[in-house]
C-alpha cells in the first residue's frame, strides 16, 4: 500500500546495541570486556604496587638492621690481680713479675677471665626457650640444638641446599676427653667424625647425627681415632647430584699433612670415604674449598710449613685435584683461610700460625681466585685493642654469604678451648663488605679500588627481619 511503512523482524543471531555517542554504536560484549580489561589491570598494578612497597620497606628495614650491625661496640674488662707473690731472693735474681698478658689469662683454665671468655650453661642460647622469636646470637656462649644439647661442629663450614632451602652445619665433633698424646703434643681428641646440623634460620639447629664416623679398630684407616680429622666442608655437585666432603687428615704428630675426599648421594649422609693425599706433593694442613658462580670448586691449603698457601681448581666430579697450583701470600704465614666472592671480586680471611693461641685476622682480595692476592689488612671492627688483635679471641673457618641481602655475610670463627676441646665455642658475626681498604697495596703504590672487609664486635645481634626473602 502506497504510503505503508513495512516492519521487518529482526534477526535472530544480531545483538542488542548501546547508544554511546551519537553516530557511534559499540557491542555489549565489548564493552564487558574492555570493563574486564580495566580491572584485571587496576589488579596488576595494585599487586605490583604492593610488592614493590614490600621490596621497599624490606630494604629499608634491611638498611636499619645493617647501620645496628655496623655500629662499633666496645668491650671492656677488668684485668685480674698477679696471683701468689715472688720472693726476695727471686725478685732479685730475675727482676718484678711481668703481669699476664691477656692471651695467658684466656689460655689459663685456672684465671679469673675464664668466666668471661667461656660463659657457663646458665647463659647457653636454647632455641627451646619462649624468646626464640628473638633469635638472638651470643658470640661465645655454649649453643644448643633442638634436643638441648652443646651444638658439636668445630673448624666446620654451611652448605646452603637450594632445593630443600636449608642450611647445613658441617664439623668436628669433639666430645671426647682432651688429652696430650705426648708431652709436646697439642692438645687433641680422639676422632669421633663428622657431625653435620640442619636450619632453616641459622639459629634453631637440629643434629642429623655424625655423617662421617671414625674408625675404632683399623689402625691402618685415615679415620681410625688415633689419627686426626679437621676443618671439614661440604660442597654440592649439580652435575653428578653428589655432596664430596673435604677434610685435613693427619697423623697424631701432624706429620701425613694431607687431604681426604668422602662422597654422599644426601647432605645428611651418610658419607663414604674414599681416600687421603697430598695435592701436587705438598703438604696439606689446615684447608677450604670454594664454589664459584659458574660451578667450578677449588681447594685452597696451608703448605710448606704453613708458609704459604696453594689454590688449585678441582676436578668436574670435585673428588679430587687438577694439575693447576698456584702459590699465594708466600712468606706471609697464615692458615684457617675462609673464601667468599661479592660483586666479582674474591675476599678470603686468614689466621697466623699461632696454635691455639688466638691471634690478628687479615683480609686478602683478588680479581681472579687464582691470584695474584692482595692484603687489605685486620678485618675487625669495635671491641677493644686486644679484641681486635685477637680476631675476638676466635680463628676463622668460613665466612657464609646471605641470600637475598648482596654484600652482608656472618663471619664464623672458633673460640678454642685447649684444656676442654669439646668445650669450644663459636663466634659467628655480621661480616660487611663496603668503605676503603685501610692499607696499601702489597706489590703496587696507592689502595686497592675493591671494598673494605669488616667484622663487626657485638655481644649479642641477630639477622634482620625477612632476610630470607629480601630481593636483591
Amino acid at each position: 500500500m502506497v504510503g505503508t511503512r513495512r516492519l521487518l523482524p529482526m534477526a535472530l543471531n544480531s545483538h542488542p546495541s548501546v547508544r554511546v555517542l551519537p553516530g557511534s554504536r559499540c557491542t555489549l560484549p565489548l564493552v564487558v570486556w574492555s570493563l574486564f580489561g580495566f580491572i584485571a589491570m587496576f589488579y596488576f598494578y595494585s599487586t605490583l604496587h604492593r610488592h614493590s612497597d614490600l621490596e621497599n620497606q624490606i630494604r629499608l628495614n634491611h638498611l636499619a638492621m645493617m647501620r645496628e650491625l655496623e655500629e662499633v661496640e666496645e668491650e671492656s674488662f677488668h684485668f685480674p690481680t698477679l696471683r701468689g707473690k715472688r720472693s726476695p731472693r727471686a725478685f732479685k735474681r730475675r727482676g718484678p713479675r711481668k703481669p699476664p698478658s691477656v692471651i695467658d689469662e684466656f689460655l689459663d683454665e685456672s684465671s679469673d677471665l675464664r668466666s668471661f671468655f667461656f660463659p657457663d650453661h646458665k647463659t647457653a642460647i636454647d632455641p627451646r626457650q619462649d624468646d626464640d622469636v628473638n633469635k638472638y646470637l651470643y658470640p661465645g656462649r655454649i649453643w644448643l640444638d633442638t634436643e638441648g644439647n652443646p651444638i658439636q661442629a668445630h673448624g666446620g663450614g654451611l652448605l646452603f641446599d637450594e632445593r630443600r632451602e636449608t642450611f647445613y652445619w658441617y664439623g668436628e665433633n669433639k666430645d671426647g676427653l682432651t688429652y696430650h698424646a705426648h708431652q709436646k703434643g697439642a692438645a687433641r681428641v680422639d676422632i669421633i667424625g663428622v657431625s653435620c646440623y640442619s636450619s632453616k634460620d641459622l639459629w634453631t639447629w637440629t643434629n642429623e647425627g655424625v655423617v662421617l664416623p671414625g674408625d675404632e679398630t683399623n689402625i691402618t684407616h685415615d679415620l681410625h681415632k688415633l689419627n686426626v680429622l679437621e676443618r671439614p666442608k661440604v660442597l654440592y655437585n649439580d652435575k653428578t647430584d653428589k655432596f664430596v666432603m673435604w677434610m685435613h687428615i693427619d697423623d697424631v704428630n701432624y706429620t701425613k699433612a694431607s687431604v681426604g675426599v668422602a662422597v654422599s648421594e644426601s647432605p645428611t649422609g651418610p658419607f663414604e670415604y674414599l681416600y687421603s693425599k697430598r695435592p701436587h706433593g705438598f703438604e696439606s694442613r689446615d684447608m677450604t674449598v670454594f664454589k664459584d658462580d659458574d660451578g667450578k670448586a677449588y681447594l685452597i691449603y696451608s703448605s710448606e710449613d704453613n708458609s704459604e698457601l696453594h689454590i688449585s681448581p678441582l676436578t668436574d666430579d670435585y673428588l679430587d685435584v687438577t694439575n693447576e697450583m698456584r702459590r699465594i701470600l708466600v712468606g706471609q704465614h697464615r692458615e684457617a683461610p675462609a673464601l667468599f666472592k661479592y660483586q666479582g671480586t674474591y675476599y678470603m680471611i686468614t689466621s697466623g700460625c699461632t696454635g691455639w693461641a688466638p691471634n690478628r685476622a687479615l683480609a686478602h682480595a683478588a680479581e681472579s681466585i687464582m691470584g695474584p692476592w692482595e692484603t687489605m689488612g685486620n678485618p675487625c671492627v669495635g671491641g677493644n685493642k686486644i679484641f681486635r688483635m685477637t680476631t675476638f679471641f676466635s680463628q676463622s673457618t668460613y665466612v657464609v654469604p646471605l641470600p637475598g641481602l648482596p654484600g652482608s655475610f656472618v663471619f664464623m670463627a672458633d673460640r678454642w678451648n685447649p684444656s676442654e676441646l669439646r668445650d669450644s665455642r663459636y663466634v659467628w658475626l655480621p661480616l660487611r663488605v663496603g668503605g676503603v681498604a685501610d692499607e696499601p697495596l702489597e706489590y703496587n703504590f696507592g689502595f686497592p679500588l675493591w671494598s673494605r672487609v669488616s667484622v663487626y664486635w657485638h655481644r649479642r645481634w641477630r639477622l634482620p627481619d625477612g632476610w630470607m626473602n629480601a630481593q636483591t
